[in-house]
């Protein structure tokens, strides 16, 4: 299990799984809004990480970010950490 300590947004915390096939899996926000961030955890289950993290990146809440763009931040620092 992955986690990731999010920056400027009401959740804190984001923890998710990668599998062999680079197929994100898991995806549990800490704090935030429920309803919405359980629908972007069924949203991008089974997805790739690439394709997730193109697609989240950039989207605007408040303070410059917001918690699918954190989670596109989340897995580019996955993919620095774990697949360098």
């Amino acid at each position: 299990m992955f986690t990731y300590r999010t920056n400027g947004t009401c959740s804190r915390q984001i923890y998710f799984e990668v599998d062999e096939n680079n197929k994100l899996h898991n995806v549990k926000f800490v704090g935030g809004c429920s309803g919405n961030l359980q629908g972007i955890s069924r949203l991008v289950e089974g997805k790739d990480i690439d394709e997730v993290q193109k697609l989240l990146a950039g989207v605007l809440c408040r303070n410059n970010t917001s918690c699918p763009d954190q989670l596109s931040k989340a897995i580019a620092e996955y993919k620095n950490r774990v697949q360098a």
